[in-house]
């Protein structure tokens, strides 16, 4: 029976080893300078570490890190207050029928690509005919341009990205809150507790763990502020508050070429998630107590 479970999983770790393992070999271009014709392997020129000090003079490398971590921080933080809001408010529903509906609705825009929804975004937010800009001119409000201008740009990202991903995380806190034993409920009532008290002594002390969990997962993604979201809506007017790591190495590995360079931008951003990654279990272990085995 072991065996079966085991053989189970060998297909999950192969395409795992295929495409997260097997490309790690690429890191050797961010230390070369790098020749498509002469193969990664071949005879190529090892220059150390000029291809990042390279990168550290670009211009708009610092730009870009410095709104990689604001989105995605902003990104994270609202990424798990929302849904566990939302979550909360679900279930003091008390009419089933409407809570299913609702949850179904939710959790629509997570399927969605942002190839789809950034032609969307990009019709609504129209300063000239979309929608939002055409109910605030009812109030005597000038059009808003939300995709060209660098003062809205950032919030813009922020909002439609909790839009598109919260009610996954509604479904997951939901879950969890299902777990939570009812006779502490029902002890509460018995003890005179309200339900904001047992919101918050009963509920949200429940979630504890799965909030945890959640947050540790997130603080990965600490320098992906959302390559797919970025790339449908930006463009080079908002580069100065919108241009990403990910952008950034998009225009300079794929655009100009600059192989080794965009490489080496690749290889800080994972060192850096790692360091993250390591100190977010370190932290979960020590103040939540929270193990990973």
């Amino acid at each position: 029976m072991e065996l079966a479970l085991h053989l189970m999983l060998l297909p999950g770790i192969i395409l795992v080893f295929i495409f997260s393992y097997v490309p790690m070999s690429g890191i050797i271009i961010a230390f070369q300078k790098f020749i498509p014709s002469k193969g990664m392997f071949g005879n190529q020129l090892w220059i150390g570490l000029d291809n990042f000090r390279f990168v550290l003079t670009l211009p708009g490398f610092t730009r870009s890190v410095i709104n990689t971590v604001i989105i995605a921080f902003f990104k994270i933080i609202l990424g798990m207050i929302v849904p566990v809001l939302f979550a909360i408010l679900l279930n003091e529903m008390a009419q089933k029928w409407l809570k299913r509906i609702i949850q179904t609705i939710i959790y629509m825009p997570y399927f969605l690509s942002w190839v789809v929804l950034g032609g969307i975004f990009i019709d609504i937010l129209s300063p000239a005919s979309g929608i939002v800009n055409n109910f605030l001119s009812l109030f005597g409000v000038e059009p808003v341009f939300f995709l060209g201008s660098n003062r809205y740009f950032r919030p813009t990202l922020i909002l439609t990205h909790i839009w598109k991903e919260f009610g996954y995380g509604t479904i997951v806190y939901l879950a969890a809150i299902t777990g939570i034993d009812p006779a502490l409920y029902e002890a509460s009532i018995i003890d005179g507790a309200n339900r904001m008290q047992q919101t918050i002594h009963i509920t949200l002390a429940g979630l504890r763990m799965t909030i945890v969990l959640m947050a540790v997962l997130s603080l990965g993604n600490v320098l992906n502020a959302g390559f797919d979201q970025v790339y449908n809506l930006y463009s080079p007017i908002v580069y100065e508050t919108g241009d990403i790591i990910d952008t950034f190495v998009y225009r300079l590995g794929l655009l100009d070429a600059q192989y080794g360079a965009a490489t080496a931008v690749g290889l800080f951003k994972s060192m850096v998630s790692f360091v993250f990654i390591s100190i977010s279990y370190f932290a979960a272990y020590k103040f939540a107590d929270y193990r990973i085995f």
